[in-house]
């Protein structure tokens, strides 16, 4: 529902092997997990920040926590050519969608419980 919206959205999209690894550390299969639509809800609105934030905006961010669509903060960090978003790196930057910008990770961004 949220990223349907007009947006502008930026997502931290995880990477199909940051979901297995994820579903593993929850201990959950991805059937239990699609099935508790409250849990994915919140992890998956966990990746989304309002508004568009490129790579070159991402960088001046260094050190700030920066406030999701589902409330908590994730806290973004450069190093060099490195970002990490928690503790996920950025693989892939600015990957241009109608409603915002994606940036590939390659870890599941879990909210704190």
């Amino acid at each position: 529902e949220t990223l349907s919206g007009p947006g502008p959205f930026t997502v931290f999209a995880p990477t199909d092997a940051a979901f297995a690894e994820a579903l593993e550390a929850l201990d959950m299969t991805a059937e239990q997990l699609l099935a508790d639509t409250e849990t994915l809800t919140t992890i998956l609105t966990y990746h989304v920040v309002s508004g568009k934030v490129l790579a070159a905006d991402v960088v001046t961010l260094d050190g700030q926590d920066v406030e999701t669509v589902a409330g908590p903060t994730v806290n973004v960090k450069v190093d060099g050519s490195t970002v990490m978003i928690n503790d996920a790196t950025v693989t892939a930057a600015d990957i241009m969608a109608s409603n915002g910008v994606i940036h590939v990770i390659d870890k599941v961004l879990l909210p704190p419980s």
